[in-house]
């Protein structure tokens, strides 16, 4: 555990009114049509025609919108007082040449259903523009107000009239303009004075890059920067936070829950493919253990894949409840037996032995690793736990190399129906999990149809199919219910949550005087 020694904590920036903030991760880039930039940076700067919230989808940078009764056309209508932060004007034109530079990158954006589903932009005016579907898609207007792709980037910033391949500035009609960056040291946002909309309070956002998290937390102590902010322990461990919670010295919050902790069973592999091991590893793991141990019951353990909370998702479903007897028994009937008082199951000369992996940078994945792999222990499982840097830790997300791979689930808006489209995308670990499913066709066509019926009880009964069989399959060992937290200054006000664990709301934060 981290031992905090307090001392007088000076808001060195406050009389500026500049926040420091700070990431164990640099910005990137923000291209806000590619996904290599930190997406907290790139809802900065860039905007949507809707805005996603806690009570629905809202306008934003169009100010209405018409669908037609067979859900196949929105018409939207944009606001006439939008510049991008270069002078351009924001408009139907430039609406369209965004989209469609989305759309010609389809490969790279097919895991979002929208994409796949839009067929062609009209503009009817300067400030009206047409988006046509192949099929009444439902969560046309949640994807349209993602982070990303759909965001809007000023027509001089593209290269050859098209992003994939990098953009010559980042112009775009958001409150924030990235002024400075300097790789891997610090980013720079002032407010953009031209602004549409409320301006932020604050006059600057430093985003700094500070890699060890020891290091960010002494930062914050000091001083040196007011706000930490995290969805999934990439910044701080549930320790560190509780310590800084009881001192007193700052603040802390935590959001309501967003998303989905599991772990995902890959059915293609040799062992994995058998469905009663599936089955035995999803009673053997302890997720109590795994809510008080490491996040001190600040989540609820997870019995379904989906919490009841979600949208399609108040179904019951077959649930694993921690009975490691029934894992032993299961293990047993599919041939693997403890022998030589090794510890370890064999079968066939061959030893039950997996390997999980997951995001060594990440504080809370690596304990959840090291609880569950002292689980399968108890049940004569070994199991090999793999912390690599997250771009091979995605690598073998890709290509499947894996018995067992952390995951967290989108959350909010995203969930569900982005996160299943994505279930058919073989660069996904939820695809790999399910690939060597005899059903898994089924499956790809459960998702198909739900994503496009326009009958909502049609809809809900497919989404209970598909939550079913995956269930039933034990794909995915379900955890607990993951929540955004927040540390910062205690002259630091407004501070919140976006739907989004993916967006840091700096726009609504301000200092107390």
């Amino acid at each position: 555990m981290f031992i905090f020694a307090f001392s007088s904590v000076v808001q060195a920036d406050a009389k500026n009114n500049e926040l420091d903030y700070a990431s164990t991760k640099d910005i990137r880039d923000i291209n806000p049509h590619l996904y290599s930039g930190e997406m907290a940076a790139q809802n900065m700067v860039f905007e949507s025609l809707v805005v996603n919230t806690d009570d629905g989808v809202k306008p934003f940078l169009a100010k209405s919108w018409d669908i037609s009764p067979d859900g196949k056309t929105y018409t939207f209508h944009l606001r006439h007082d939008v510049k991008f932060t270069d002078g351009e004007p924001f408009n139907a034109h430039a609406v369209k040449l965004n989209i469609d530079a989305i759309i010609e990158n389809f490969s790279r954006h097919a895991w979002l259903e929208l994409v796949r589903q839009i067929d062609n932009v009209h503009v009817i005016d300067d400030y009206t523009v047409e988006l046509k579907l192949k099929n009444p898609y439902y969560p046309t207007l949640t994807e349209l107000g993602l982070t990303r792709p759909f965001r809007f980037i000023s027509p001089k910033s593209f290269i050859h009239g098209k992003t994939l391949n990098g953009v010559s500035s980042y112009a775009g009609t958001g409150p924030w303009i990235l002024t400075e960056h300097k790789k891997n040291q610090y980013a720079r946002f002032d407010v953009n004075p031209n602004y549409w909309g409320e301006k932020p309070a604050l006059n600057s956002v430093v985003w700094k890059v500070i890699p060890d998290r020891q290091t960010l937390l002494l930062s914050l102590q000091k001083g040196d920067i007011q706000l930490i902010f995290g969805a999934d322990g990439d910044m701080f461990d549930m320790d560190s936070f509780e310590a800084l919670q009881t001192s007193g010295k700052l603040k802390t919050l935590m959001s309501a829950p967003v998303a989905s902790r599991a772990i995902v069973l890959n059915s293609s592999r040799p062992i994995t493919s058998d469905k009663k091991v599936r089955q035995a590893l999803e009673y053997a793991v302890d997720k109590e253990g795994i809510a008080s141990g490491i996040f001190d019951n600040s989540e609820t353990v997870a019995d379904t894949l989906m919490a009841r909370t979600v949208p399609y998702s108040d179904i019951d479903l077959p649930v694993y409840s921690f009975d490691q007897d029934k894992a032993r028994k299961l293990l047993d009937e599919s041939g693997w037996v403890l022998v030589n008082g090794s510890g370890i199951r064999e079968k066939e000369g061959k030893q039950l032995e997996l390997i999980l992996s997951y995001n060594v940078n990440n504080a809370a994945e690596k304990d959840i690793a090291e609880l569950i792999q002292d689980d399968f222990k108890k049940i004569g499982v070994k199991l090999t736990i793999l912390g690599e840097e997250k771009q091979a830790f995605l690598d073998r997300q890709k290509n499947g190399n894996f018995d067992l791979q952390y995951s967290l689930s989108w959350g909010t808006p995203y969930d569900p129906a982005s996160f299943v489209s994505s279930f058919r995308i073989p660069a996904h670990a939820d695809y790999q999990g399910q690939k060597g499913l005899k059903n898994k066709a089924e499956i790809d066509d459960i998702i198909n149809e739900l994503l496009i019926t326009p009958d909502n009880e049609r809809r809900q009964k497919l989404y209970t199919q598909l939550f079913t069989i995956l269930a039933d399959e034990a794909v995915y060992i379900p955890l607990t219910y993951s929540r955004t937290k927040a540390i910062y200054s205690s002259e630091l006000e407004h501070v919140g949550f976006n739907p989004s664990q993916y967006e840091i709301p700096f726009e609504k934060m301000s200092f107390s005087h």
